[in-house]
């Protein structure tokens, strides 16, 4: 999907949504939603980009990195999106393609996402699409603010699994528990990498950057950080969680491998006391129609006796 936009506020309204056009102005923004291969040539034939730059957000392993290729800069960053709103709870991350020329911004992705609605939506204030260099900034500012938005929602959602299986050992909540230590290591590995490029951009000449950016640059750096931190902090709380559940299964197990054995050596001791009757040798008593009362009464006294020996020792 090719869509165009570009602000009309003029340094006025930044409220106001980007308007929609059909042409290629100067200081537009095209945004590329797994666009098909007509609508990349059309984007490479107007604005003078090369098409593999286009492509390079559109594979799904596509590590953050940034690239120039004469006055056109590419930045590849990790963006986080939710994978599913149902139990079990799990995010992802995939590539975003940010690329700047001398008279647009384009940005192309393989799947619809927040950073993007947000801007189309005028949800980002001091948004204008004239301002090419702030915008790169804005876009990586929200990624960071949105990978703690699903940092806090993780350590929300294990804190009610974790009750969950406080009540009961289900396996329903072990796995949605599971997918989220899997969505913290994609965000740990997206979120380092992701500062591996600021610090590029930090130093990268053809990204020039006004002082008065720089500000904002130095907050998108203190975002990543600070969810870097906080994704590192709530993996292994999780991690930790785990092992304890595990230990707990475990220990749950044997209690009841414990309890089933006590149970099968007392209930053996009848059977092994009448069998003794059952054989073809002589016996006391063994014409005596009350022996039975008295190897049930024999049986039940062991039987109560091992009871209370392996209560003692807690193996019941």
């Amino acid at each position: 999907m090719l869509e165009i936009f570009i602000s009309n506020n003029n340094g006025g309204d930044h409220s106001a949504r980007p308007a929609r056009t059909l042409e290629f102005e100067k200081n537009c923004w095209v945004n590329l939603t797994a666009p098909d291969d007509a609508e990349i040539e059309h984007v490479a034939e107007h604005l003078s980009v090369s098409g593999e730059l286009l492509r390079a957000a559109l594979d799904d392993e596509e590590q953050p990195r940034i690239d120039s290729e004469d006055d056109v800069s590419l930045i590849v960053i990790d963006i986080p999106e939710i994978t599913s709103g149902e139990k079990p709870y799990l995010f992802n991350t995939f590539p975003l393609g940010i690329i700047i020329t001398t008279d647009a911004v384009i940005t192309v992705s393989l799947r619809k996402n927040r950073i993007v609605d947000d801007f189309i939506n005028s949800e980002i204030k001091s948004f204008s699409t004239s301002k090419r260099t702030r915008f790169l900034f804005l876009i990586l500012f929200r990624t960071a603010r949105l990978y703690l938005k699903d940092l806090r929602t993780i350590n929300k959602k294990s804190e009610e699994y974790e009750e969950m299986l406080h009540k009961s050992m289900k396996n329903e909540a072990l796995f949605a528990l599971m997918n989220l230590e899997k969505s913290l290591v994609f965000f740990s590995t997206s979120l380092q990498a992701n500062e591996g490029v600021l610090e590029k951009i930090m130093k990268f000449g053809p990204i020039r950057f006004y002082e008065e950016d720089r500000e904002l640059l130095d907050d998108v750096i203190i975002e990543n950080r600070q969810a870097i931190e906080m994704a590192g902090i709530y993996s292994n709380i999780l991690s930790g969680m785990m092992d304890a559940f595990a230990s707990v299964i475990n220990n749950n197990m044997n209690r009841v491998m414990k309890i089933l054995a006590s149970i099968t050596i007392i209930f053996s001791v009848p059977t092994i006391i009448s069998s003794f009757y059952g054989m073809n040798v002589k016996l006391p008593m063994q014409n005596d129609p009350s022996v039975y009362l008295v190897i049930i009464f024999i049986s039940a006294a062991v039987c109560f006796a091992l009871g209370y020996l392996l209560k003692t020792k807690e193996f019941l």
